[in-house]
């Protein structure tokens, strides 16, 4: 994240005004790809087991990383980000995995524990990626292909399989798209509620890593260091939230109220970047931001009560696609968004803009989650 601008301005010779739409139809690939072929991947898992499926994906990830190093055009860009979304799994089967091993009630703060391991992966890995920046934009491309394949064959030597024979089911082609998961799904309407909240939240939420380099570059000039500083303590606070924060406010709140305090939190964070125009102002909201962390591990714990053993890849992988959706829809908009406000075309020159259509998303999500959780159907599931 710290140094795509700088590989996109380097291969296009273009500004952050031009960059930045490339940077979104590179993520709109990407999730386009992985729309397809999560529901896929997430049947297979449930076929297989979840261990061949993670050791695959973080093989894909190497080689992903790989290309997008050697890249001279944006042609090599896009067949890397094409190879990475057909085995992008690694966070759904990692769920699958902890739904497989985790008692039903502790379930939404082992899913905090994938958040905190991914917080504390955003401490090291964009202060990394600032600094070996500082030695060419592609090193920390071949930095990242060289720490996924070492942690496949870490993952080989130490992972024992969590899905049991006897909880594994065949591999049916009809179920494993995403329509035909959403119609598995289907049999349970609290699923398809929730996943549709995380769907416009997810819509908001994709503004940080579709324009947060570019916006913090345009608005306060910061330099790939300063970005990776800056995204290091979101981890931090990903890592504090959903690693220790939740294992406290969970057993006393339940996750409906942990997921309304956790939205609420999203959006005055998002709120509060749109009109920062100092670096202080930025890290004051990226408080709040944090512990809006909350909300989507408590969203999920109650995804994972309502299907059987035998669906919790088929779960994950109709997650995963929803959420892919989300990243085809949301990168484009709010990259152009940002673009727009940040041309010399934009009646209102405004490079917040996308943070405040994201802020409306997140209150949007937020006030239907809050009618989901109050109707009987709701507290008859709980």
């Amino acid at each position: 994240m710290p140094v795509l601008p700088s590989l996109l301005a380097d291969i296009t010779g273009e500004g952050a005004a031009y960059t930045v739409r490339i940077a979104g139809w590179l993520m709109f690939v990407f999730a386009f790809i992985q729309f397809f072929f999560a529901p896929i991947v997430g049947n297979l898992s449930d076929r297989y087991g979840r261990r061949p499926v993670l050791l695959l994906s973080l093989l894909v990830m190497g080689v992903n990383y790989l290309i997008m190093g050697f890249a001279d055009s944006l042609l090599l860009l896009f067949i890397g980000r094409i190879i990475s979304g057909l085995g992008a799994s690694t966070m759904s089967t990692c769920n699958a995995y902890l739904a497989d091993i985790t008692p039903i009630d502790e379930r939404a703060q082992s899913f905090g524990l994938i958040g905190a391991a991914f917080g504390l992966g955003f401490v090291f890995g964009p202060i990394i990626g600032g600094f070996l920046g500082e030695y060419g934009a592609r090193v920390p491309f071949f930095a990242a292909g060289i720490i996924s394949l070492a942690n496949m064959l870490f993952g080989f030597i130490v992972l024992k399989e969590s899905l049991d024979p006897s909880n594994r089911r065949l591999f049916d082609l009809k179920r494993a798209n995403p329509i035909g998961t959403l119609t598995s799904l289907s049999a349970f309407p609290m699923v398809l509620g929730i996943l549709f909240v995380m769907f416009v939240y997810n819509l908001g939420h994709h503004v940080l890593p579709s324009t947060w380099s570019f916006w913090a570059i345009e608005q306060l000039d910061w330099s790939p260091k300063e970005i990776g500083y800056s995204l290091g303590f979101v981890g931090l606070g990903m890592a504090f939230t959903q690693g220790f924060l939740i294992r406290i406010v969970l057993p006393r709140t339940g996750p409906k109220i942990a997921g309304i305090i956790g939205m609420s939190l999203t959006m005055i964070a998002l709120l509060g970047y749109a009109f920062s125009t100092q670096s202080w102002m930025v890290y004051l909201a990226l408080i709040p931001g944090a512990l809006g962390g909350l909300s989507s591990p408590a969203m999920q714990g109650i995804l994972s009560t309502k299907v059987g053993p035998d669906q919790q890849g088929e779960l994950q992988g109709g997650l995963a696609s929803v959420m892919s959706l989300t990243s085809i829809i949301s990168p484009l908009m709010m990259t152009q968004t940002f673009g727009y406000f940040s041309s010399d075309q934009a009646p209102v020159y405004f490079p917040g803009a996308a943070f405040l259509l994201a802020a409306i998303l997140t209150a949007v999500a937020l006030l239907m989650f809050i009618r989901i959780a109050r109707s009987p159907d709701y507290e008859k599931a709980h």
